[in-house]
């Protein structure tokens, strides 16, 4: 039974060891069939390769010239942008810094404010280009021109302390306040802020004297205690762009001029705590105290304003008007036709006199029937403010004069000229009594000789003669102090980096006298541009001309009627960057600095004598190294702010209006990037467009000819344009006989009555106008 039942499992386990085999050999099959089934099913074709990621390409930078003395905002122009990409600046600087990345197109990166040159280096091209950490390599490449800023000393400003012992001599482009000692002659650099550009001392209400410095670019006012064992600033919040410096230590309080929003602002010396702000006429500069009131005057209209110093209320300015006396000088003749003011390039208040000296070019003389072109006329008027009246303009026919300083118990009037290297010896008395006093109120005119070894403009029997200015052109009188006692008058000499030091016990009779010189810093490694320098703004044929008469430090200078064909009022343009722009004039009449060095050189003379060679390479080299200033509407990233507040209070949005500005209002026809003008690219330069903007300020116009068409000017530094247009209309109006400023925000005013022709900004709604207007102040 058993040995059955065994077989019986055993032919059971081999059937099912047989049946398993087929299933196994049956699934192997099916497995074979489906590969081969797959095999042999026709295949879908492969898709292309996806594409390559577009590489980035760098196409233009603007501006193509900047400066190294303090950080710049800079805007790169290419195709395929994208975040994460950085700048590489080349040799000699050899770094690279972010770059921040708006849109495919555009892309904006900062400088650093580090960027260092050698000594004897004025300007160097670097190459730029872009890096990637992933992606495709970056391609392309663009020039920018560094100038070398900050290696050139310039001595822009003194105040002097008030026991009299230490002068106090700023210099923007190095960051430096030299502390001189007035006895032994000793230099001492301080540590200073950004840039600065205004200084002044005072005694506070408990009798403690003080220094503050305010900033052209890095804003703050750093207050310096003068009788503390070393000189340690404490800093108060200021706004940047200042230019003018004033302090009432009596009430601790502070004014600054600043030229980014054109106002004053009264700041509490405690804290820094705004107490007002006004808005005054564009680039206010020159301020004075009187009383309870604040003078104010601008390097653009020419007018001085009135500030109530404790409320900030503002009133009616005060300007030169038709009929205006001028005693002395080419434009005696032609008072009638006065149509306003040139710069206020200082101001002094006299307490006793109960009047306010300044100097300027004179009284602006308009359309003539004589044709007499050249309104120049530097010398000093006498305002009453009490009336709103400009009483006389005192003019000496030549130079150009800025600084004053006032002995205010001898009735002494103090000058410099920086145009013919002279200090002059007035009479206040006179020059407020009457004309005819003020024919006779130059009591002296001191020359200030350059030190030995200063290298001249050309051979030194060539200056001195014919009615040429003399040698002492060289040394440039900037600003003047005068000691308590009114003993001693200290005088900055800003091209040869010097502090004269003049005797005037006996200045009423004419007896003023150089004492000695005290070396500030050395200039002479700069050679060839500080001769450049000399050239713009030194008037050597006596004719009251320079190059810096009409562009104040190389900017713009309001309006003038002349410039031969066609006469006619124009505005005075600003030179700054302007090397990438040629050609210049109105229409076109030179096609490069150079040539315009030569010509404009010879012109402002009467060709007494022509320049030499030497003196147009010189003269054009240092307007080539004039650069734009940083726009203050960029941010920490050198990208447009997200939201602009405008001068008028109204706000836009940059990056939209950006949009609008290549797209809708169709401004890139004429103003293409990157520096906003036909006359950036050869192909294109030189073009005389009329565009139906108004053609002419209509003051007597039958004495103008009239022309149509413009060159269409950069846009690069508009924020700090006044007035627009070549005509001046947009800015300026006619009022009567004469011009009156009738627009503090001229982009505005241009956006808004432009027709057809210029762009189609009439085709925009409110906000995009705004939004427009927004982007063009961060140009």
């Amino acid at each position: 039974m058993e040995d059955a039942r065994a077989r019986e499992a055993c032919t059971r386990v081999k059937g099912d060891i047989r049946r398993l085999e087929w299933i196994a050999t049956g699934l192997a099959v099916v497995a074979v069939l489906g590969v081969l089934a797959v095999v042999m099913m026709p295949q879908e074709a492969p898709g292309p390769p996806a594409p390559p990621e577009p590489r980035p390409v760098l196409q233009a930078v603007g501006p193509k010239l900047t400066s190294n003395q303090t950080s710049q905002p800079l805007s790169l122009y290419g195709e395929n942008l994208v975040p994460g990409l950085r700048l590489v600046l080349g040799a000699p600087l050899s770094r690279e810094v972010p770059l921040k990345v708006v849109d495919a197109r555009h892309a904006y990166a900062r400088l650093p404010a580090d960027l260092t040159l050698p000594q004897g280096t004025f300007q160097t091209d670097v190459q730029l280009s872009l890096a990637a950490s992933t992606g495709p390599t970056p391609t392309g490449t663009a020039r920018l021109t560094l100038v070398n800023d900050a290696a050139f000393p310039d001595l822009m400003a003194m105040a002097l302390s008030p026991d009299g012992r230490t002068l106090f001599v700023a210099s923007p482009p190095t960051d430096t306040v030299f502390a001189l000692d007035v006895e032994a002659g000793r230099v001492d650099p301080m540590a200073v802020g950004d840039g600065p550009s205004a200084l002044a001392t005072w005694t506070d209400a408990g009798g403690r004297p003080w220094l503050g410095v305010a900033h052209q670019w890095g804003g703050g006012l750093w207050l310096y205690a003068l009788d503390a064992p070393e000189r340690k600033a404490r800093v108060v919040p200021a706004p940047v762009g200042a230019w003018g410096l004033e302090v009432d230590g009596a009430k601790g309080m502070a004014f600054i001029a600043e030229h980014v929003n054109d106002a004053v602002h009264a700041l509490a010396l405690e804290d820094g705590r705004e107490k007002w702000v006004r808005a005054v006429d564009p680039n206010p500069r020159a301020l004075a105290l009187t009383g309870k009131f604040l003078v104010v005057g601008s390097l653009q209209t020419g007018e001085v304003g009135l500030i109530d110093s404790i409320s900030g209320r503002d009133f009616a300015p005060t300007v030169p008007m038709p009929g205006v006396p001028i005693i002395g000088g080419p434009t005696e003749a032609f008072s009638a036709q006065v149509m306003g003011g040139k710069a206020a390039r200082a101001l002094v208040a006299s307490g006793r006199l109960n009047r306010v000296f300044m100097s300027s070019l004179g009284p602006n003389v308009g359309p003539n029937a004589q044709r007499m072109e050249v309104s120049a006329n530097s010398g000093v008027a006498v305002l009453d403010l009490d009336h709103e009246q400009v009483v006389r303009h005192r003019g000496f026919g030549a130079g150009v004069t800025e600084g004053l300083a006032l002995d205010d118990r001898a009735g002494l009037l103090y000058a410099a000229d920086v145009g013919l290297g002279q200090v002059r010896v007035l009479d206040a008395n006179a020059l407020v009594k009457s004309d005819a006093a003020a024919r006779g109120a130059v009591l002296q005119a001191l020359p200030i000789p350059a030190p030995e070894g200063t290298p001249f403009i050309r051979p030194a029997e060539d200056l001195g003669t014919k009615g040429r200015a003399g040698l002492e052109l060289h040394s440039g009188p900037r600003s003047l102090a005068l000691a308590p006692d009114g003993r001693t008058l200290y005088v900055l000499n800003r091209f040869t980096g010097t502090v004269a030091v003049v005797d005037v016990r006996e200045a009423r009779t004419g007896k003023a006298s150089l004492v000695r010189q005290w070396p500030v810093v050395d200039v002479r490694s700069r050679e060839q541009r500080r001769l450049g320098q000399v050239l713009y703004f030194t008037d050597v044929g006596r004719t009251g001309m320079s190059c810096d008469a009409c562009h104040i430090e190389g900017h713009t200078g309001g309006v003038f009627f002349e410039k031969t064909r066609p006469m006619r009022i124009y505005r005075s343009t600003t030179a700054l960057g302007s090397r990438d722009t040629p050609p210049y004039f109105t229409p076109a009449s030179t096609r490069s600095l150079a040539e315009t060095a030569e010509t404009v050189g010879g012109r402002n003379r009467y060709h007494n004598p022509d320049p030499l060679p030497s003196e147009v390479e010189a003269l054009a080299l240092y307007t080539s190294l004039l650069s734009t200033p940083p726009n203050p509407y960029r941010d920490a990233d050198g990208a447009p702010l997200e939201t602009v507040t405008m001068p008028d209070g109204t706000k836009g949005r940059p990056l939209k209006g950006l949009a609008l500005f290549e797209g809708k209002a169709r401004c890139t026809a004429c103003h293409p990037a990157p520096l906003f003008t036909l006359d950036q690219d050869p192909a294109t330069r030189g073009q005389y467009l009329d565009v139906g903007t108004p053609i002419a300020l209509e003051l007597r116009p039958e004495q103008q000819q009239l022309v149509k068409g413009a060159a269409a000017p950069s846009l690069v530094g508009t924020w700090d344009v006044w007035p627009l247009l070549t005509s001046a209309t947009m800015g300026y109006a006619v009022q009567g006989d004469r011009l009156v400023a009738a627009a503090r925000f001229p982009l505005r005013m241009l956006v808004e009555r432009s027709g057809p022709e210029h762009g189609a900004t009439q085709d925009l709604t409110p906000q995009e106008r705004d939004d427009l207007l927004a982007y063009l102040l961060t140009l």
